[in-house]
């Protein structure tokens, strides 16, 4: 029997969910608000939140000095290629470790995710060593190694939780039936773990858009995301706040779209699915 709510408690919930919705949310209303006033604005004190004179003056400046399409292009390169490359080599692992488990298995995701305790500073100068010796160094495909290096680790274990949650009898019943190796994860695991590689690719994705330490000590120019788009805009003289939140707009602006639609189609296949 299902539990009862009040009233009250409804609307209690709903008020705290809300909340705490717009608490997170603030910082990027607080960002796109700042990136439609001018600098004075910007730094008011006490600060303005509907009441001042609303200008694109630091859209067109930004614009102006940046070639904008160029530190996006980058961006949807080095993020998509570094996910794509990355789950292509991590739902076969991801296999052999959730299905054909060895002694090691346990200790090798362990190994893997203890990665991710290092801090990147410690092997930044090998690898800028690695790069310049192989001509990486400000390049796109650097990039996209790079990235996908990082962010394997996360990937395989994500993948690994997935598979895991498959019945080991659905792939001997495709064994059974003549399927090889190939077949057996690209026609019969790979459709049923649509729903988990699509979360770990839109988390990956994300994660490879939003890096920043690796982008700035790795590129300089040619390569260059929209994180090295963001940073250029802080100087010796200071922060420009107004442009500054006006670069982060134009730089979040494809994630946020990207969230929206994301939402929208997971709404419709739930509500498909409900349907059926």
């Amino acid at each position: 029997m299902a539990r009862s709510v009040t009233t009250q408690r409804k609307i209690f919930t709903t008020a705290l969910a809300w909340g705490v919705g717009l608490l997170i949310f603030f910082p990027i209303y607080w960002t796109i608000l700042t990136s439609f006033k001018t600098e004075a604005q910007a730094i008011n004190d006490p600060p303005l939140f509907f009441f001042f004179d609303w200008t694109l003056e630091n859209y067109a400046v930004v614009q102006e000095r940046s070639d904008y399409m160029r530190f996006l292009w980058n961006s949807v390169i080095v993020a998509g290629g570094s996910t794509l490359l990355g789950i292509i080599i991590a739902v076969p692992a991801a296999w052999s470790m959730a299905f054909v488990p060895s002694k090691a298995t346990k200790d090798i995701l362990l190994w893997m995710l203890s990665t991710k305790m290092l801090p990147a500073v410690g092997v930044l100068y090998p690898i800028s060593l690695i790069f310049i010796q192989l001509g990486l160094l400000d390049t796109r495909i650097g990039l996209v190694v790079v990235l996908m290096l990082i962010n394997l680790p996360i990937i395989v274990w994500m993948l690994y939780t997935y598979f895991r949650e498959i019945p080991g009898e659905i792939l001997e019943a495709a064994r059974m039936d003549g399927a090889g190796l190939k077949e057996e994860i690209l026609f019969v695991l790979t459709p049923m773990a649509i729903p988990g590689i699509a979360s770990t690719i839109l988390l990956n994705f994300i994660l490879a858009w939003n890096e920043a330490f690796w982008t700035l000590n790795l590129t300089a120019a040619s390569a260059a995301p929209l994180t090295a788009f963001i940073a250029s805009y802080s100087s010796p003289e200071g922060l420009f706040f107004a442009k500054l939140s006006a670069a982060s707009t134009m730089a979040i602006a494809p994630i946020l779209i990207l969230g929206w639609f994301s939402q929208k189609q997971l709404v419709r296949g739930l509500t498909f699915g409900a349907v059926k």
